[in-house]
């Protein structure tokens, strides 16, 4: 299950986060997915998905690299990225250092002794993190927005933290001294001469409780920088595959994307939340990009496939297609990649 609380019951009519202007997806309460109808699925759904299937169990640990050292700066447009875990980045590029959806805490959950557990560590050490500049958070759900690994980067480097519409409030509730940037779909925020972040829309959902589901924005990014745009999607469900092609229209010539593959079984209850590996390779296909780094596997179980399951639908789904399997390619965490002309090349952890 996506980590924010599911199923949603009664919804606040005023919204908890954000007062704004109705756009074409804010209705003056809620953020939505134009052009699609209601797709938060109730109690009924959850119970049959709970009670009708059966999840696989994954092992107390499950394998990982050794843990990376970063260097403490990457200068110029041969960048570095290290996979942390789950939907976990730390991307080095043009002197800057840039977290996606940094999560350190043991649980994805509200809670520390229940909710889904970690079964990776993080593939880097927090301590061995280098001077966060800037932190992007691209939903409310746990298993992205870990308020006490931001609270913590917050206290150690005062990074810039950027989020979608309303995350800011839930951000500022748990430490109002935190900066944070919103925006919205469409804007961009620049991070450095030469490095500017711009949102753009995903298909998803948030909550962080039973009353507030869909009150704060969801979004990706498309981030600029010398070499070539990375697109970084924390989720997402492929829908008619326009914000994709939305995507490569608007910003030509991505170097990388970063696309979920996991979190998808039951299939009919998980399509209208994430995108299967097949899916995410269409969803490569259609934003453009030259390589791929799949995520959002093997960390945290949320739904039901084993934690291997993704990566190995993710292969038959290239096969299929016939995209080659270099072009878009999954790492346990700590891997770390050298991002050149060449396009991705592993190096020995740091």
């Amino acid at each position: 299950m996506t980590a924010g609380l599911m199923p949603g019951g009664a919804m606040a009519q005023t919204n908890s986060y954000y007062q704004g202007p109705v756009s074409d997806h804010f209705d003056g309460t809620r953020f939505f997915n134009p052009g699609v109808p209601n797709e938060t699925r109730g109690l009924a759904d959850m119970l049959k998905w709970k009670f009708g299937s059966r999840a696989a169990v994954w092992p107390r640990q499950v394998p990982a690299g050794p843990p990376d050292k970063p260097p403490a700066r990457v200068a110029g447009s041969d960048g570095r990225l290290t996979f942390v875990g789950h939907a976990s980045f730390l991307l080095q590029i043009a002197g800057l250092n840039i977290l996606l959806d940094p999560v350190w805490s043991e649980r994805a959950s509200p809670f520390s002794f229940a909710g889904p557990k970690r079964h990776a560590a993080p593939g880097i050490a927090f301590d061995d993190l280098p001077r966060i500049d800037a932190v992007l958070v691209s939903h409310c759900h746990y298993d992205h927005m870990d308020l006490a690994t931001l609270l913590r980067l917050w206290q150690r480097d005062r990074p810039r933290i950027v989020v979608p519409l309303g995350n800011d409030t839930i951000i500022r509730a748990a430490d109002a001294t935190v900066a944070v940037e919103a925006a919205d779909w469409g804007d961009s925020v620049r991070l450095g001469p030469e490095v500017v972040v711009h949102l753009v829309s995903a298909r998803h959902w948030s909550a962080r409780g039973l009353s507030d589901r869909r009150h704060a924005l969801w979004a990706a990014f498309v981030i600029d920088a010398p070499g070539g745009g990375i697109y970084a999607v924390g989720d997402t469900s492929f829908g008619d595959g326009s914000t994709f092609g939305a995507v490569a229209a608007a910003h030509p010539g991505l170097r990388l994307a970063l696309l979920p593959i996991g979190a998808y079984a039951p299939r009919w209850f998980m399509k209208d939340q994430h995108v299967n590996p097949a899916e995410a390779v269409e969803a490569f296909r259609l934003c453009g990009a030259r390589q791929a780094v799949g995520h959002h596997w093997g960390t945290f179980q949320l739904t039901d496939e084993g934690f291997d399951d993704p990566p190995r639908d993710l292969a038959r789904a290239l096969d299929e297609a016939g995209v080659p399997a270099q072009s878009f390619v999954t790492a346990l965490p700590g891997t770390a990649f050298r991002l050149g002309d060449g396009g991705l090349e592993r190096v020995a952890p740091g």
